[in-house]
């Protein structure tokens, strides 16, 4: 069922709705550029894995920056079901609602991934508050153990601090069929609740309303998605600083000799423990087995000349070259290890 409240009504204890669950995509992208949603708050605290304080900075600025995947498009297609497994075991009544910002901070944002009309808790009385849905892979199971992970957590946090609920619960299901939920109260996270806001604060009203981007780029791996995001194509040379160019190849330079020089003592050890095992398969100490050579399944290996010589159809049809590039430092800057 989708919300019919109009914008501008109060739909929580201190939410006002902003726009409604129907409306479309690029109205809820440019409201969402108006103010810190859910969704922001783990990149600003640095505890989300893909994203960054830089990246949230770009996103507020209407840059394209958005490199959501499949893993955040099977999210979306599996809300629905996962939102209606909750309320079917928890014998609830649920509803989209749409955005909502908080009354008198109209920069705190929220869209709830559903509103809890018929709370389970307490059964005394029946609370409205909210639910949030999340989808994650199998690898991310052991963050579940204790409750919601950090990200998580924060997410769910911010969302009570927008619309004034005391508690919230939440739903997951991992690897696609393992299902679990929980409930995340307010008063249990008060001065966490207080840290967030005011990091959040800070990170709207000293970066993204003067348009000055955060130093912090995140996660290399995450800082890596953003550049290439904003800079698809290259072309030209940039005259940037030369201390902090210095510095950067520098840094590289450094521990590429060191990988190169780690890897090279590793197979030295490497060797020496096979000498030392002789024919036999493990080596022991003590009576504790030290280390063993096991045997693994191997990966399979396709023969490209093969296939290009016997089956030309088939290696034209299957096998493809992916454009790459690679890190080349001058000649003037590259270390050697006599340097």
């Amino acid at each position: 069922m989708t919300t019919t409240a109009p914008a501008g009504r109060r739909v929580t204890p201190t939410g006002r709705l902003i726009l409604t669950a129907d409306a479309d995509r690029d109205q809820w992208l440019a409201a969402r550029r108006d103010g810190i949603g859910s969704s922001d708050v783990p990149a600003i605290l640095g505890v989300a894995d893909l994203s960054s304080p830089l990246k949230v900075w770009h996103d507020k600025r209407g840059d394209d920056v958005d490199d959501a995947g499949d893993a955040a498009h099977w999210g979306n297609v599996l809300e629905e079901p996962v939102a209606r497994e909750w309320a079917r075991r928890n014998r609830s009544v649920i509803e989209p609602i749409g955005l909502t910002a908080r009354d008198g901070a109209q920069w705190m944002r929220c869209t709830l991934d559903r509103h809890v009309i018929e709370c389970p808790l307490p059964e005394t009385r029946r609370e409205i508050c909210a639910l949030e849905v999340k989808t994650r892979s199998a690898f991310k199971s052991a963050q579940w153990h204790a409750g919601c992970p950090d990200d998580v957590l924060a997410q769910i946090l911010w969302q009570l601090a927008v619309t004034g609920y005391g508690h919230m619960h939440y739903a997951v299901l991992i690897g696609g069929n393992d299902y679990r939920q929980g409930v995340v109260r307010a008063a249990a996270y008060e001065e966490l609740t207080s840290d967030i806001i005011a990091a959040a604060e800070r990170f709207w009203t000293g970066h993204v309303l003067p348009s000055v981007p955060p130093t912090d780029h995140g996660t290399a791996d995450a800082a890596e998605r953003l550049y290439r995001k904003l800079h698809p194509t290259r072309d030209g040379i940039a005259e940037a600083d030369q201390h902090d160019v210095i510095a950067a190849v520098d840094a590289y330079e450094t521990a590429r000799l060191a990988e190169s020089d780690a890897k090279r003592v590793k197979k030295d050890a490497r060797a020496e423990m096979l000498r030392l095992l002789g024919r036999a398969r493990a080596a022991a100490v003590g009576g504790e087995v030290a280390y063993s050579l096991e045997p693994t399944a191997g990966r399979p290996a396709v023969d490209l000349a093969l296939l290009a010589e016997r089956w030309p159809d088939a290696y034209e049809a299957t096998v493809t070259c992916t454009p790459g590039e690679r890190l080349a430092i001058g000649r003037a800057f590259k270390h050697s290890k006599e340097s």
